[in-house]
């Protein structure tokens, strides 16, 4: 890898070179990460602070992680898929299934970009192995502005947060049927 990092956590490095460029080593790098914490994911961020006006990271998460439902207030995000295909299944306030945006790299036929201006809540159906995705979204971050859905689990909670993504899976296929149907 030719990137100097400076490590934060288990999950996050950032980029200190003044020119970020992310390659395949860095990919390899970051999804080896992922899998040596306990929440299977990591993030190279090319933002050198938290009260960055842009944030951009490559992220990798693992098909085992659990991203609780969330939405961040006055934010947009944006993904653009570097490896991997995942669902992005938006819900409304009370966990209802409102959007299944489906993405994959661009051989795959999926999407490969979406953008969230509004603050939904929203999680992941990772449908590979990992999934590595370019993420920008707007600065600073403020752990506060960030809330999680009360109508799903703790990421704690490890047992009933495996079930309830198993009912987001169900919830999202049966939006996606219901969607095709033709009236």
């Amino acid at each position: 890898m030719n990137m100097n990092l400076r490590k934060i956590s288990d999950e996050v490095f950032v980029a200190s070179d003044p020119i970020v460029k992310i390659g395949p080593a860095e990919v390899a790098f970051v999804k080896q990460q992922a899998l040596l914490n306990q929440r299977k994911r990591a993030r190279i961020c090319a933002h050198k602070t938290n009260d960055d006006a842009l944030h951009e990271m490559i992220i990798a998460i693992a098909a085992a992680s659990y991203v609780r439902p969330h939405k961040h207030l006055h934010k947009a995000e944006s993904f653009h898929i570097v490896e991997g295909e995942v669902d992005v299944v938006v819900f409304d306030d009370v966990g209802g299934v409102v959007e299944v945006i489906e993405l994959g790299g661009p051989l795959t036929g999926r999407n490969f970009f979406y953008r969230l201006a509004q603050s939904s809540f929203h999680t992941l159906l990772i449908r590979s192995e990992f999934l590595v995705v370019h993420e920008v979204t707007n600065g600073p971050f403020l752990r506060e502005a960030t809330l999680f859905a009360a109508f799903a689990p703790q990421e704690e909670n490890t047992a009933e947060a495996r079930d309830y993504m198993k009912r987001v899976a169900i919830m999202a296929q049966e939006f996606r049927q219901a969607s095709h149907t033709i009236v």
